[in-house]
């Protein structure tokens, strides 16, 4: 819109048009709500959340007081499961003969199915084993341990709490759920997997989107531009030396 709204006062200057049509201010996208005011149509600034090193992920899980919440923080930094994926786990999505889980609810109401950590699984059945209360009256894998909620799902403000608390014991700044699950993607990417597979990993209807959410450590792209760049230099050389 700045660039057009520029184009025409060149034009009205140049006496090309009589007068602008874009109209002056930012526009707006109408609200479908009575009474609130309009959507700017400039898009914000999207910035992509911090990723933990790999010594910072040892931290948190060494700062995580059980091992439900072990479990938790292994389903999202392993697997990439989203928050709400995590706390809608129930007993039955667990493949434990495949090493998958099955996502009943996620993004949009898409369904899809990922393998996760052997490590996940041995951690969910240290859980389930010893501290899920045997009376719990849901079928929900992750529930409150104690107070008045006790056997009830865990909320989406337990885990948070449970983060928040463990981030301060670590010493540690960042490592939100969301970042959690970059940093599985990252990680993954980095290991070699194909964008594809990371897309179905991910659940993203769009490729597009696993590639705006991918921030590729520093080394790892520095070593694949290295790699690239000899061969091209190799391949000039050849040229010359002809």
């Amino acid at each position: 819109m700045a660039a057009v709204s520029r184009l025409y006062g060149f034009l009205v200057a140049k006496g090309a048009v009589a007068v602008s049509p874009v109209p002056r201010g930012l526009p707006t996208r109408k609200s479908r709500h009575r009474g609130e005011r309009g959507l700017p149509l400039v898009r914000g600034v999207r910035r992509l959340p911090r990723i933990l090193e790999p010594g910072e992920v040892e931290a948190l899980m060494g700062s995580l007081r059980t091992t439900r919440d072990r479990a938790m923080v292994q389903a999202m930094v392993l697997g990439g499961l989203r928050r709400c994926e995590v706390l809608g786990l129930r007993l039955d999505d667990l493949r434990l003969g495949e090493w998958r889980v099955f996502i009943a609810d996620g993004k949009g109401g898409h369904q899809r199915i990922v393998p996760v950590s052997q490590s996940f699984f041995a951690t969910v059945a240290d859980y389930l084993n010893t501290e899920r209360p045997a009376d719990a009256a849901t079928d929900r894998v992750f529930v409150a341990l104690k107070g008045p909620r006790r056997g009830q799902p865990l909320s989406a403000d337990g885990l948070d709490t449970v983060l928040s608390a463990a981030r301060a014991r670590a010493g540690l700044t960042h490592g939100t759920c969301h970042e959690l699950r970059h940093t599985c993607f990252t990680r993954l990417r980095e290991g070699g997997m194909a964008i594809e597979a990371l897309q179905a990993q991910a659940g993203h209807r769009s490729i597009a989107s696993t590639r705006i959410y991918l921030h590729l450590g520093d080394g790892w792209l520095a070593d694949e531009y290295k790699r690239a760049a000899e061969a091209i230099e190799a391949q000039a050389t050849i040229g010359a030396s002809r």
